[in-house]
C-alpha cells in the first residue's frame, strides 16, 4: 500500500442510538453529512435503548447508546463519550398510573419498566425496591397502564410528555425525586466507545459527536425537521419541548457537575446490591481521558 492509499483510508463506524426525536436532533448533522469525519464514515444503526445495551455486551456496534445502568456491566469494553448525553435537571422518567396512586403505595405492585439496565429502572429500585418489575418495550408500557394488566407504569421518551392525554396519572417524576435527594441533575443514557479502537480514533468519534451537536442546537430548525420523522404521536410543538429537554448544555459536555452526577448513580447503585462495582467511570474527551 503506498503513502498515499494509506492516509485516505476511510474507517467504517457503526453508531448505534435510538430511533427518538432527540438522539435524531443530536446525530442529523452526522447522518446528514453537515459536519466534517475526515477518515471516519458513520453507519447509523437504530434500536431501542434496552437491545442497545444487551447488545453492548457482544461489542456488535463501535460507538453505541448506552444507559448509564447499563455501563457498570460494560466498563471494561466500553468508555463514556463526554459528549452526546442525556440529563434530566428535575425531571426525567415518570412512574404512572390508571388511578390515584402515591409513591409509598409502589411496594408490591406490577410495575412495567421498559428494561432491567435502564437507568429508569435503576433510580425507582434506588426509590422503592420493593416492587415487582414487568420488563416490556417502552412503547407498549402507555398501554399496559391504561389496561391495567400491570399496576404502574415506568414512562421514558415520549410516553413522559404523552401520558396526560392518555387519562394516566402521575405517580411520581424520578428526575425531581433524585434532584430531591441529590442536588444533581439525573444522568439517564450517554454515548460510549469501543475501547479496543484505541485512544486517537476514540477522540476523533468524541470530536465528531460534540461538533453533530453542536451543529444541530445552533440549526435548531432545521435539525428538528429532520427529527420530526421520529417523533412519535408528538406535534412539532411537543417535539421541540422533549428535545429541548434532552439537547441542552448538558448534552454538549458533562461539565463536572455531570461527571458527578453520574459517579454518584453509579455509587448508589453498586451501594444498593443493584447493580455491579466498582463504582468507577472512565470518561473521554476529544482531548484525551
Amino acid at each position: 500500500m503506498t503513502l498515499k492509499q494509506a492516509t485516505t483510508k476511510v474507517m467504517e463506524i457503526k453508531l448505534a442510538h435510538s430511533p427518538d426525536a432527540d438522539d435524531a436532533f443530536m446525530f442529523y448533522a452526522l447522518a446528514t453529512h453537515k459536519v466534517r469525519t475526515p477518515g471516519l464514515k458513520f453507519t447509523h444503526v437504530l434500536a431501542d435503548i434496552e437491545t442497545l445495551n444487551q447488545a453492548a455486551a457482544g461489542e456488535l456496534y463501535d460507538v453505541t447508546a448506552l444507559s448509564f445502568s447499563a455501563y457498570a456491566y460494560l466498563r471494561e469494553k466500553y468508555v463514556l463519550v463526554d459528549c452526546g448525553a442525556s440529563f434530566g435537571e428535575g425531571y426525567g422518567p415518570i412512574v404512572v398510573a390508571s388511578h390515584p396512586l402515591r409513591r409509598g403505595e409502589l411496594a408490591g405492585r406490577r410495575v412495567a419498566v421498559p428494561g432491567l439496565r435502564t437507568t429508569a429502572h435503576l433510580t425507582l429500585k434506588l426509590l422503592e425496591p420493593r416492587f415487582e418489575p414487568v420488563p416490556m418495550a417502552f412503547d407498549e408500557i402507555l398501554d399496559a397502564v391504561r389496561n391495567e394488566s400491570v399496576d404502574a407504569g415506568l414512562l421514558i421518551h415520549e410516553g413522559q410528555l404523552l401520558f396526560p392525554q392518555a387519562g394516566l396519572h402521575r405517580v411520581v417524576d424520578l428526575g425531581q425525586w433524585w434532584l430531591e435527594q441529590t442536588g444533581l441533575p439525573l444522568p439517564l443514557g450517554g454515548n460510549a466507545v469501543r475501547r479496543t479502537l484505541g485512544l486517537e480514533v476514540g477522540r476523533q468519534i468524541a470530536r465528531a459527536i460534540r461538533e453533530s451537536v453542536s451543529y444541530a442546537l445552533e440549526h435548531r430548525d432545521a435539525a428538528l425537521n429532520y427529527a420530526m420523522q421520529f417523533a412519535r404521536d408528538m406535534d412539532v410543538e411537543l417535539a421541540d419541548k422533549f428535545v429541548g429537554m434532552y439537547v441542552n448544555r448538558w448534552t454538549l459536555s458533562y461539565g463536572e457537575r455531570g461527571r458527578q452526577a453520574v459517579r454518584e448513580l453509579l455509587s448508589r447503585g453498586v451501594a444498593a446490591g443493584l447493580i455491579p462495582g466498582p463504582a468507577e467511570v472512565d470518561f473521554l474527551s476529544e482531548e484525551g481521558e
